[in-house]
């Protein structure tokens, strides 16, 4: 009883008049502000530093190359440029092999042209100057398919002491402990990865641009996007800066930039060179013609591959069916049923399945099953199966690009709010519903096991039964 009265005694010394209390909680409200604002300025000035010290490295090694350049032509005046940025790689791996030309008059070609380039494209993170010691040591690799040919890689290809931002600033001072495994095979065949390309922040847009390396342009049109993923690869080599690169592709990131730019891509099967992901992302090659992408695949799904990565399925290149005339039966379609293409691409498709017709081979119409849920269901949901929430995470403390802000503004609204706009828009907008919708993620564990099994079964007609079962 003693107790409690010391209590209420205590309790009636502390008590304090209504404009004091609101005085107080001013005052720490206003506190609690300058400790937000005082955060946000620090990581701010964080990311900025980041952003500096990345534009530096470039800046170095695109100044390092240029000198490198200019000392190989002084000593060099009768290397012919022009002639050996015109040959194909079938053409160039053939006098690379017969003596013919050096590998270090082409290393230095493309180089040159790689650094006027990127100074009217912006289309380059920056210069592998480990190219320069590898140039010297590549003659042990002769036997390489690739043997001397410098390629591109798209940023986001692991290259041993290099970041692999992906346009994301969060990401910028960690660079990898070792190559890739393509990166590896490439140096095994002889090729000599000699410049990183531009990509969009996050990879998540058709465009090409992000706040660390600024906007890649069109090589044909500096008023046009290169595309996007792949972005720096489809402008350099459409601009004639390198003849053969790796980009990667989950949803076109390869086919659109390679259509954009003038140049020939390929997304290869999901596994085939191991960059992958339930939703059959892919590493592949992007090139000036559809030959150089198969002498790639060729020297790429090698038994150093295979050695590297037992996940890849051990099965090489078959060049007798690539050159095969046998007539086939192709699958085709002008749409999906969900995106409509422009009027030019649909009559490209069309005079390419008139000509393959007239080479022989049968076209059959091909309609893809239920697009309209299959693509905010297994596709965009399953791609942001937590909500958005890594991704967002991932932008945390920096600027977000223009071409994001569309869709990062739609990220970052509330669940519960997402939920209640799907719901008003569904009886006048099923699609934007349904879009909206997948942006909340797939909600459980039990519900992601459902998502990926529904993906390894979309083949099949009972796909989105099973999903919903």
């Amino acid at each position: 009883m003693q107790a409690l009265q010391n209590i209420q005694h205590f309790l009636k010394g502390v008590k304090m008049d209504n404009q004091t209390a609101a005085l107080l909680t001013g005052v720490a409200c206003a506190v609690g502000s300058v400790v937000v604002l005082v955060k946000k300025i620090s990581s701010h000035r964080k990311a900025e530093e980041k952003i500096m010290r990345a534009k530096s490295r470039r800046e170095e090694s695109l100044q390092r190359a240029e000198q490198a350049v200019l000392r190989y032509k002084e000593s060099h005046p009768t290397t012919d440029s022009f002639f050996i940025l015109a040959l194909s790689l079938s053409e160039l791996t053939k006098q690379l092999k017969e003596g013919s030309l050096t590998p270090e008059d082409v290393f230095y070609s493309y180089m040159e042209k790689t650094l006027a380039l990127n100074k009217k494209l912006n289309c380059c993170t920056e210069v592998l100057l480990e190219s320069l010691d590898q140039l010297k040591t590549v003659g042990s690799n002769k036997d390489g398919l690739l043997y001397g040919v410098p390629v591109s890689i798209k940023e986001n290809v692991a290259f041993k002491d290099h970041d692999c931002s992906c346009g994301v600033i969060i990401n910028l001072d960690q660079p990898v402990e070792k190559d890739s495994v393509l990166v590896q095979v490439l140096k095994k065949q002889g090729a000599i990865p000699f410049v990183k390309t531009n990509l969009p922040q996050a990879l998540l847009s058709y465009d090409c641009s992000n706040p660390i390396y600024g906007q890649t342009v069109n090589p044909h049109n500096p008023q046009k996007t290169s595309g996007g993923s792949s972005g720096g690869e489809g402008a350099l080599i459409g601009g004639g800066g390198s003849l053969l690169g790796i980009g990667t592709d989950i949803g076109g990131s390869i086919r659109i930039p390679a259509s954009f730019c003038g140049i020939c891509g390929f997304k290869p099967t999901a596994g085939r060179l191991r960059w992958v992901s339930f939703m059959s992302s892919s590493a592949g090659p992007m090139a000036r013609d559809v030959d150089s992408l198969a002498l790639c695949m060729q020297a790429l799904l090698c038994d150093h591959m295979f050695s590297l990565d037992p996940t890849v399925p051990p099965l090489p290149f078959n060049m007798e069916i690539y050159r095969s005339s046998r007539p086939l039966r192709i699958g085709y379609l002008e749409n999906d049923g969900y995106t409509q293409p422009s009027p030019s691409m649909a009559r490209g498709v069309r005079e390419v399945k008139a000509l393959l017709e007239q080479a022989g081979h049968t076209f059959v119409p091909y309609c893809p099953l239920k697009m309209n849920e299959i693509v905010p269901e297994l596709w965009l949901r399953g791609l942001l199966a937590d909500g958005t929430t890594s991704l967002l995470q991932k932008l945390k403390g920096g600027p977000v690009d223009p071409c994001l802000k569309p869709q990062v503004f739609e990220y970052r609204l509330p669940k519960w709010l997402k939920k209640i706009i799907s719901f008003l828009l569904k009886p006048v907008s099923p699609r934007t519903s349904a879009r909206i919708s997948a942006l909340c993620g797939v909600g459980s564990v039990p519900e992601l096991w459902k998502q990926h099994a529904a993906v390894e079964v979309l083949p099949a007609d009972d796909a989105w039964s099973r999903m919903k079962a």
